[in-house]
């Protein structure tokens, strides 16, 4: 067994910034920081928009951010999380800023805030189009420079440790004592102790196959904490990204920007026309669910595999300066922005749903945390607003240190709980296997449980499911495991979660869109 006081399990914004906090303030005590790739492959290395923070007092207000908080959340978000996270923002920036961080700035050296969808001002700070990256790498040096954090590499989070996993415990209500964490090198698992536990371990894009997500994106932390009987809630709000660059490929897809779309691009179906005028009066500028639907149903009517978006007509000197990446990762796909149609198609992006917590990130069990994607705050409602992700995980990263360092949470008494391998056979064709389900369990949710739903495709679903549930058990307790067997083990909870949730929602908010309810209200209005 290790011991730690805190055990980080995630390595983006939020874990980051909660470990390099608690760690400055308190340098007697030590964290552990357990990332199941490299240090810097998480979600925020992808994040390309920016952060979402009122600078600009004259044309923006903190009402106004709130506002349009509340309308992308569409009548799910709680007000006062809204309120919260909104007006410690510009705070959280300057620490980002006094850590080394550094933002697009105008020639008058002013903060260059960019608009993206659902925004009704310039309010996204950024750094070119690769926001993330320089967050992450401004993180993880200020990370490194503290000896009281250590960072495990290639190290696999299997389960959170609760009461059932021990013999004698004081503990009546339900609590966590650390998780059990796989040594991917040498395959060894043990159990890591700690006095507080905190989930920062993403989204849970692929379990759509076709996702802007990088592959550590299973949702891990969520499949954890709903074994571990943590409260879950609003996973159907699953938030797909209107334009990923189309390509015939399964896996991750390159994103382009929101802020392109904020910066004037247009988007048109194989004809050339702007259909997004038809949808909402804000066109291009209307909130993801939105424009995700209407491409998604240009797809439907005109039976083509993606739409256009078009920058052609935009100052393309400016265009390079503020998306580099964007215009060379096109470049290298052959479509020259400056007078091609980049090929764009929605792709699973973000969660708003997950883990409940408190407004310190505490979930129902004692000492157990999630920040993050993985978690579910009441910030985002039915559909998160963009570039209010890095936000939240900057300002839930600070609540939840600022609670810990008032309340330091006292090791709880327990027996060492070693691992019991209860199988070591291994299957050599166990990869191909674990491949096989994935890739069912992908096609299943992008065929029921995507942009559109409808009650019996949702059924389907679950009756599908708990078929491949039983495969992927009978392989978890008679195989020898390994990483990718647990993330398909998360990523089946997560679907369960996805579609009974979607199953429970009688209405269509933001991102949940059920066919039958559409169909339905149209019948009473109509009458």
């Amino acid at each position: 067994m290790r011991t730690t006081d805190y055990l980080v399990i995630g390595s983006g914004v939020a874990g980051l910034t909660f470990a390099i906090k608690m760690a400055e303030k308190h340098p007697d005590r030590s964290i552990y920081i357990v990332t199941k790739q490299s240090e810097d492959d998480s979600n925020t290395t992808h994040a390309q928009g920016g952060v979402a923070i009122v600078m600009d007092q004259e044309k923006d207000s903190f009402k106004k951010h709130l506002m349009d908080t509340l309308i992308a959340g569409d009548g799910c978000c709680n007000a006062s999380v809204v309120e919260m996270v909104v007006n410690e923002g510009p705070e959280r920036l300057m620490d980002l800023m006094a850590w080394g961080a550094n933002f697009d700035r105008d020639s008058k050296g002013r903060l260059d805030l960019a608009r993206e969808g659902g925004h009704s001002e310039n309010r996204i700070v950024h750094n070119r189009d690769t926001t993330g990256r320089e967050i992450e790498t401004i993180l993880l040096n200020k990370v490194r420079q503290l000896a009281n954090i250590s960072i495990l590499n290639y190290h696999f989070a299997i389960d959170l440790i609760t009461q059932h996993h021990l013999k004698n415990t004081i503990e009546e209500a339900p609590a966590c004592y650390g998780a059990y964490v796989m040594d991917q090198k040498t395959e060894r698992i043990y159990p890591i102790k700690a006095r507080a536990t905190i989930l920062a371990t993403g989204g849970i894009g692929r379990l759509y196959g076709h996702t802007t997500n990088p592959m550590v994106a299973t949702g891990d932390g969520i499949g954890m904490a709903y074994r571990a009987k943590a409260r879950i809630k609003e996973m159907e709000f699953v938030q797909f990204h209107p334009t990923a660059l189309y390509e015939k490929v399964q896996g991750r897809l390159f994103l382009i920007s929101e802020a392109v779309r904020g910066f004037g691009a247009y988007l048109r179906d194989g004809e050339g026309e702007r259909f997004m005028l038809k949808f909402d009066k804000r066109a291009e500028l209307a909130s993801r669910d939105i424009v995700s639907r209407a491409i998604d149903t240009v797809l439907k009517k005109n039976k083509t595999s993606f739409v256009y978006l078009d920058c052609t007509h935009l100052d393309m000197s400016d265009f390079k300066v503020h998306f580099p990446n964007i215009f060379n990762e096109c470049l290298k796909r052959n479509i020259n922005v400056e007078k091609d149609w980049i090929p764009v198609v929605p792709a699973a992006h973000y969660l708003c749903g997950g883990i409940v917590v408190d407004k310190n990130g505490a979930t129902n069990l004692k000492n157990l945390f999630a920040l993050g994607e993985c978690s579910r705050t009441g910030l985002h409602g039915a559909n998160r607003l963009a570039s209010n992700s890095l936000l939240e995980a900057l300002v839930y990263a600070h609540k939840c240190d600022t609670y810990l360092s008032e309340n330091e949470p006292q090791f709880m008494e327990m027996d060492q709980p070693h691992w019991i391998e209860v199988n070591t056979h291994t299957d050599k064709n166990l990869g191909s296997i674990i491949l096989d389900i994935t890739e069912r369990l992908q096609e299943l949710m992008r065929r029921y449980v995507g942009i559109v739903r409808c009650n019996e495709g949702l059924l389907k679903a679950k009756g599908q499911l708990d078929e491949i549930h039983k495969e992927v058990e009978a392989l978890y307790h008679g195989s020898k495991l390994n990483t990718q067997l647990c993330e398909l083990r998360n990523m089946v909870n997560v679907a369960h979660l996805i579609i009974e949730q979607s199953l429970e929602r009688k209405e269509n908010k933001g991102g949940y869109f059920n066919l039958d309810y559409f169909l339905h209200h149209l019948e009473v209005t109509a009458h």
